[in-house]
């Protein structure tokens, strides 16, 4: 049964302007042909967006910090895509963790885009982009006790449960990737109108790569605030 992305009417009150790349498909086999240089390349290649010091002087990260001040957000959260490129600039870089997860990154790094990742066959239901309206439980990947989210938040659910915080900041267990995932889906998120070429571009790189490296056929959808929806399938 095919599930659907949609967004929330209440998400465009806010960020009227975001626009949201879909990229998805199946896995029919593990191959894993990753290059092993491919994340100290993006990680290198990171450093030509956070030339400026401090990190929030840079147009890529001030944007997103501006974007976070218009809903509720957990102390110290910030975009995905800005602890990537922090990390590259301190030095402590990206490092592989499975196929699927490091061709996400590296296009993350190359191009400036906060992408994130779900196995859709533990997704239960639909996926939905929202504000959250009441506070639940959320378990995030690297921790042992789970934490409450906020009213306010916006974050990604299924039928059942949160799957992350504050936009993709952070991701759930729940849906996390691995090396046997076979039922794939990426968002990749775009606030920036100036940008949508670049958005556009990273679409098409995520789908170059993931066909030539593990041998995955993608299908792609945007979804803004004309099209607020889509199936995966």
């Amino acid at each position: 049964m095919s599930k659907i992305f949609s967004v929330n009417p209440d998400i465009w009150q806010l960020l009227p302007e975001l626009e949201i790349g879909l990229v998805y498909g199946y896995r029919h086999e593990s191959i894993d042909k990753v290059p092993i240089d491919l994340l100290t390349k993006a990680n290198q290649q990171a450093l030509k967006w956070v030339i400026e010091d401090p990190i929030s002087a840079n147009p890529v990260i001030k944007s997103w910090r501006d974007t976070f001040q218009k809903f509720k957000t957990k102390k110290g959260a910030h975009c995905a895509v800005e602890n990537l490129l922090k990390r590259a600039k301190q030095g402590k870089a990206v490092k592989p963790i499975n196929g699927l997860v490091d061709v996400y990154n590296s296009v993350s790094l190359e191009m400036a885009f906060p992408i994130g990742g779900f196995d859709l066959d533990k997704v239960h239901g639909n996926l939905t982009l929202l504000v959250a309206k009441q506070s639940e439980d959320f378990l995030a990947i690297g921790e042992s006790e789970a934490e409450k989210t906020l009213v306010g938040e916006i974050i990604y659910h299924d039928d059942d449960s949160v799957l992350t915080r504050c936009l993709n900041w952070r991701d759930s267990t729940t849906t996390g990737l691995a090396a046997t995932t076979q039922n794939v889906a990426f968002l990749i998120e775009n606030n920036d109108p100036l940008r949508h070429a670049d958005f556009l571009a990273t679409i098409n790189l995520l789908q170059k790569r993931l066909a030539d490296f593990l041998d995955i056929k993608t299908t792609s959808n945007v979804v803004n605030q004309k099209q607020d929806s889509c199936e995966l399938s």
